[in-house]
């Protein structure tokens, strides 16, 4: 594709995450799934947040991390999602900015609070998430910039944002958009458990919108009633342009429409620490990769490479850059 003034944008839920250490009792406690996501009401996210272990609070959400790996390898990035104009907003707007990032979504003046997500993770470094969307799930498609679309090469969209009714005219919004132009518009499924919530409309929104989509095995499973992927190869081509599924330290199947299924390997962290935000830094890195037209082996290894980095400490971000990452292990 050719080259635009900003390799990805996303269009997510703008969340605070809160990340502490827990064990199995702490999660079976509050009826936490263990290495899932939930949607909670304010009053829960009270109970839980004042029962948590000590620990941080960074700006998170699933396509907001995605953007932050994107910058941390070198390209441009833009975002699209709600905060509140409230401090938790404040501190998101400036966490992202501080980065590179283009933000520059309206605030919510009424109703609900900034969304935070409150992330346990427990010795088998599974995080388990239990999220109050507040604001977040608020995105409108006035919330679209046109010409903020027009000038990516991909559009990013976040699977948990798909269920707000109202996110949805806004990602039909940008798909038009993008369409119009030439550009490339990506989903990831995000959650098996909002693959089988929208089951009955999901799989039209890719067939119609969507170019290259991402999931790991599990919500590929949800999506396409196998596991066996091979099976799924044949499902995943019929559906989208372009599918890539990730297999944690089996690595990832990138299933184009037309040609060879390319095999990536995973890079073994240094240490298992926190899976939290795993699949957002592979998407990074693939996304990125494709925004800069490089072949899919290339831009496997990018998502492979930052998901492992991201992997090896607590947090969904990275803490070190993966250009450089990506250039001491030859792949940029």
């Amino acid at each position: 594709m050719a080259q635009s003034d900003l390799d990805v944008i996303g269009v997510g839920n703008a969340i605070v995450d809160v990340l502490a250490k827990a064990d199995d009792a702490f999660l079976a406690t509050h009826d936490i799934p263990k290495g899932g996501m939930l949607l909670i009401d304010e009053d829960q996210a009270r109970v839980i947040y004042d029962d948590m272990a000590p620990g941080v609070e960074v700006s998170g959400g699933s396509a907001a991390n995605s953007i932050a790996c994107v910058a941390s390898l070198g390209g441009n990035g833009g975002f699209v999602g709600k905060v509140s104009a409230d401090a938790l907003g404040d501190i998101f707007r400036h966490d992202l900015r501080a980065m590179g990032v283009e933000f520059d979504t309206k605030p919510l003046t009424e109703g609900p609070g900034t969304g935070r997500c409150l992330i346990n993770v427990t010795p088998d470094a599974q995080r388990s998430m239990m999220t109050f969307l507040g604001s977040a799930g608020y995105v409108a498609p006035d919330d679209i910039d046109p010409a903020q679309i027009n000038r990516a090469a991909i559009t990013f969209f976040e699977g948990y944002l798909f269920e707000q009714p109202v996110a949805r005219e806004a990602f039909l919004r940008a798909c038009e958009i993008a369409k119009e132009n030439g550009k490339k518009t990506a989903l990831t499924l995000s959650d098996a458990s909002c693959v089988d919530r929208q089951i009955e409309i999901l799989p039209d929104f890719i067939s119609n919108n969507v170019d290259i989509l991402l999931a790991n095995d599990v919500e590929a499973a949800a999506l396409f009633g196998t596991d066996d992927i091979d099976a799924m190869v044949e499902k995943a081509r019929a559906l989208c342009p372009l599918t890539a599924v990730t297999r944690s330290e089996k690595g990832s199947v990138l299933i184009p429409r037309e040609g060879e299924v390319v095999y990536v390997d995973a890079y073994a962290p240094s240490s298992l620490i926190d899976t939290t935000g795993a699949g957002d830094a592979y998407a990074a890195g693939l996304l990125f990769g494709l925004a800069r037209n490089y072949s899919l082996d290339k831009a496997g290894k990018l998502g492979s490479i930052a998901a492992s980095e991201v992997i090896s400490h607590f947090g969904a971000r990275p803490s070190e850059s993966l250009k450089d990452l990506a250039e001491k292990a030859g792949i940029l």
